[in-house]
């Protein structure tokens, strides 16, 4: 019995014993191949072989064909991601506070108080402020009344305060404004700035990580304090007294021209000493030219730089309640007339003075009035 023979199931056999044969067969081949080394293989190993080959390279290709497909849709797909990944990051930015570093022209900022909180309602008291750009200040208002600037720079700007009635004693606000008339902010130690202009609380509270509540906002004015000066309401005070009721018991009545002899008792009651230059002897009535003259007093006024400031009519914005105003009804230079500031107003319109005193007896004497009347001209004593 060939091995062909063995492996084919005998007819008849039963299932186990075609199955045990088979398993016989089998192991007898196999037993033969590996005794016989130099048999020659059979025609159609290498045509099998060559199939299996051709198989695998058309695999192969197939294979190769469906990676480069893969590929090429693999980086058409990141290709798209990245670009959705950066269109989504630019519409991201498009809501941040900050997209980039911005150069942002600093504006003028007062980083301080009033070097000065409170002044006279005379006016005339100079207040310093610090800052950043100061020098791009146009106008400083007070109380809404503009304020001379007397000096600003970069870092510091000063200005005076002017003048009010009598009656307006209490708080101001001073505010800042620029060329264009914008409101200028005041940054005070307790409130934010960003690149030199007002930062809101909340960007300020998000940069510092301080909360929002505790960010003060910045405002855009100090506050001044208008109070009363106690030597100018006494000044004042006496001329208000005996404008018209002349006080005899301690002075001489100068009949017909007393306006300077008055205005040189009002000085006494506001506090100013008698001196060589300047006196009245109440004993014997003597008095010097300085103090009985109006032209006299000029010139003894020329000479006393700290006790006042000569101003012409074009400087009347700096007039203030308590100064000396002196009138040339003819033009020829010399003084005609002294009396006292009693009143001073700043309006749109410009500064309104009224004066009061004697041989013109006046409590509150329009300056335009009496110039309009009188014809001439007026000067002004700035009282330090």
């Amino acid at each position: 019995m060939t091995a062909d023979t063995a492996a084919t199931p005998v007819a008849g056999a039963t299932r186990a014993e075609a199955t045990e044969l088979e398993r016989r067969a089998d192991r007898r081949a196999r037993h033969r191949a590996e005794r016989v080394r130099n048999r020659r293989p059979s025609s159609g190993a290498p045509r099998r072989f060559m199939a299996l080959g051709c198989a695998s390279a058309i695999l192969s290709v197939s294979a190769f064909g469906a990676v480069a497909a893969a590929s090429a849709d693999d980086e058409t797909r990141l290709a798209a991601a990245q670009q959705s990944s950066v269109a989504a990051a630019s519409a991201a930015s498009a809501g941040d506070v900050i997209n980039a570093p911005v150069s942002i022209a600093k504006r003028p900022t007062v980083t301080s108080g009033l070097s000065t909180a409170a002044a006279p309602f005379t006016g005339g008291t100079q207040v310093t402020v610090a800052g950043e750009q100061l020098d791009q200040v146009a106008q400083v208002a007070v109380g809404g009344v503009a304020a001379p600037i007397v000096a600003a720079t970069a870092e510091q700007l000063t200005f005076q305060v002017p003048a009010v009635a009598d009656t307006a004693l209490g708080e101001v606000a001073v505010a800042f404004t620029d060329a264009a008339g914008a409101p200028i902010a005041v940054a005070t130690p307790g409130t934010a700035t960003v690149a030199g202009a007002a930062a809101p609380a909340s960007l300020a509270a998000q940069l510092t990580g301080i909360d929002e509540a505790a960010v003060h906002a910045p405002t855009t004015s100090l506050t001044l304090t208008y109070t009363s000066n106690p030597a100018i309401d006494a000044q004042v005070g006496y001329v208000l007294t005996y404008w018209s009721s002349y006080n005899t018991a301690q002075y001489t009545v100068l009949s017909g021209v007393d306006c300077a002899n008055f205005t040189s008792q009002s000085l006494v009651a506001r506090g100013w000493a008698m001196d060589a230059g300047w006196y009245y002897d109440q004993a014997t009535g003597a008095m010097s030219p300085s103090w009985s003259s109006s032209t006299a007093m000029r010139d003894w006024l020329y000479g006393r730089p700290d006790l006042a400031t000569p101003l012409d009519d074009s400087q009347r914005g700096l007039v203030k309640v308590g100064d000396i105003a002196q009138f040339d009804w003819d033009g020829s230079g010399d003084r005609d007339h002294t009396a006292v500031v009693t009143r001073v107003e700043h309006t749109a319109n410009g500064t309104a003075v009224w004066v009061g005193g004697h041989t013109k007896d006046a409590d509150y004497w329009n300056v335009d009035e009496a110039l309009a009347s009188g014809g001439g001209s007026v000067t002004y004593f700035s009282l330090k």
